[in-house]
């Protein structure tokens, strides 16, 4: 289902929890099916590059289905459209990300204006059920109005249905940056739109006051978003400015910046004995339990205790769910953490100390107003899934950030990646995050290949399909939009995933939602 038109999800809202707490491959099966579709219509990516052991059960599936394919075509069981296929002229690469690999990054606080949405009031297939005492009723025909009884009304009234995606041209502008520069970019639109408005005064003969006539419903458009858009953007204000929301940001960026957890736990303990929403506390638990290999034994047992005392004894099946799907872990069953040595087994768990340090995931200096980096979209933090694709895209800029400098991505050379595909130049780094690293090549016939170069030329805009399996957030396709500003025109990039997810959804994918109280 395209969300826009470089975002293609398959809106399993259970992907999460069937990967990963249930065991379930149906989706890995379903995704297969997806891309398997896409290589039908343009033909087989030149190279499968991915990272983590389910994005490599995906990789294995779209072999086989290829190998499928190609037995089926020359039994000639195969569909016309189906027949003879190659390896793609217009498509560079598919890049699969599994969501385990970097369960980090999705659990902190979304910073961008569209992510910030999502973690206030939700975002499903592009709208956001918004209350109308923050954004205002929408205006209904007087007979419609009429027709419904008083009930029909004020339910109705309580929520309004709000369209999030390109065909507002003001969200465009606010939903990828980040949410520290939102406030700015609304008063510099109200300040454009109110000297439009004034130019009606300005207008002296009868072609200017139609030209004006004529450009009024688009003004009205844009004043409406506006008006929409002032209202989520303050009421998201009221709640980043609370003090709770700032004692979690500052336990986030604590642990994503690798300072020491303990110090953080009177903090949590503040909010448990606050009574916020358990999905907040444990979000938090998790992401220390990622960011640092797992909690200490003893702190984790302290946690359960406050957490089942405060929030009730059901959530004993909370923390199992959380520990199979290994995002609440004690220390000491992590031995995954220590580097992976030569021709030994991939991590058992992304060891972010390591590629903090290895891939610049914290960026201090990074400007939110005018980006040079991916880290703007937290902060000062770079998403690790992220950090991987540009890996694999960028390697000219990564190699010079990892040095010290911060050469623009922009500037590096258009042959790099064809150069040195792959994971080539990063495969030690690579090798600390958790699960299996691939890139395969698919290959086709030589002479075909060389026959349909000669007829068609080659392409200069390529496409990199990017696909996060298991869910991805609104901040790292954020992210990825601003690698793939800087990537164009040689570059265009289509982000797919299973579905788009965030900290709190992981988190509800875990929560137990029976209390077992005894009923008399």
């Amino acid at each position: 289902m395209p969300l826009e038109q470089d975002v293609l999800s398959l809106e399993l809202e259970d992907s999460f929890s069937d990967l990963y707490l249930h065991k379930d491959p149906g989706c890995v099966y379903l995704a297969a099916k997806a891309l398997m579709g896409i290589q039908q219509r343009h033909g087989y990516f030149p190279r499968i590059i991915g990272k983590g052991d389910n994005a490599r059960r995906l990789a294995d599936l779209l072999l086989r289905m290829r190998k499928e394919l190609d037995a089926e075509e020359s039994s000639g069981l195969a569909d016309l459209s189906s027949r003879g296929l190659l390896p793609s002229a217009d498509t560079e690469s598919l890049i699969i990300i599994d969501r385990e690999v970097d369960f980090g990054s999705a659990l902190l606080t979304q910073l961008t204006y569209e992510g910030l949405i999502d973690e206030t009031v939700g975002i499903k297939q592009n709208q956001a059920d918004v209350d109308t005492a923050i954004v205002g009723s929408t205006p209904a025909p007087q007979a419609q109005e009429s027709s419904k009884t008083p009930q029909q009304t004020s339910k109705q009234a309580q929520k309004r249905k709000i369209q999030l995606d390109a065909s507002d041209q003001l969200f465009s502008q606010l939903r990828d940056a980040n949410f520290a520069i939102v406030g700015d970019i609304l008063n510099k639109v109200a300040r454009r739109l109110e000297s439009d408005y004034e130019s009606r005064h300005t207008a002296k003969t009868t072609t200017e006051l139609r030209e004006f006539v004529n450009k009024l419903p688009t003004y009205q458009l844009e004043h409406q978003s506006l008006r929409v858009h002032t209202n989520l953007a303050e009421e998201i204000m009221r709640n980043t400015r609370s003090d709770i929301f700032r004692k979690i940001l500052e336990v986030q960026q604590n642990n994503a910046a690798g300072a020491d957890p303990t110090y953080q736990h009177d903090s949590i303990e503040e909010l448990i004995a606050r009574d916020v929403p358990l999905k907040t506390v444990l979000r938090l638990l998790c992401l220390e339990s990622c960011m640092a290999g797992g909690l200490r034994p003893r702190d984790l047992e302290n946690f359960k205790r406050q957490v089942v005392h405060a929030y009730g004894h059901q959530h004993l099946l909370t923390f199992s769910a959380l520990e199979k799907m290994e995002l609440l872990q004690p220390r000491s069953s992590a031995p995954g953490m220590l580097l992976p040595t030569a021709g030994s087994q991939p991590g058992t768990k992304t060891n972010y100390g390591h590629l903090r340090k290895n891939l610049r995931l914290v960026v201090e200096e990074v400007s939110e107003k005018d980006p040079n980096d991916i880290a703007y979209v937290y902060s000062g933090f770079a998403p690790l899934s992220i950090r991987l694709v540009q890996c694999v895209l960028q390697k000219p800029y990564m190699l010079s950030l990892i040095r010290g400098g911060s050469v623009p991505a922009s500037s590096s050379p258009s042959p790099a990646s064809t150069a040195s595909p792959g994971w080539l130049g990063f495969e030690d780094i690579v090798k600390s995050a958790r699960g299996a690293t691939f890139s395969i090549v698919q290959k086709g016939d030589d002479k075909a290949i060389r026959a349909r170069q000669t007829l068609s030329g080659n392409s200069a805009t390529k496409t990199v399909y990017v696909f996060f399996l298991g869910g991805i957030t609104f901040t790292e396709i954020a992210a990825l939009r601003f690698i793939a500003e800087q990537e164009a025109p040689r570059r265009k990039i289509v982000i797919c995933t299973t579905s788009i997810i965030n900290g709190d959804r992981m988190m509800e994918a875990a929560i137990e939602k029976q209390d077992f109280t005894k009923t008399e």
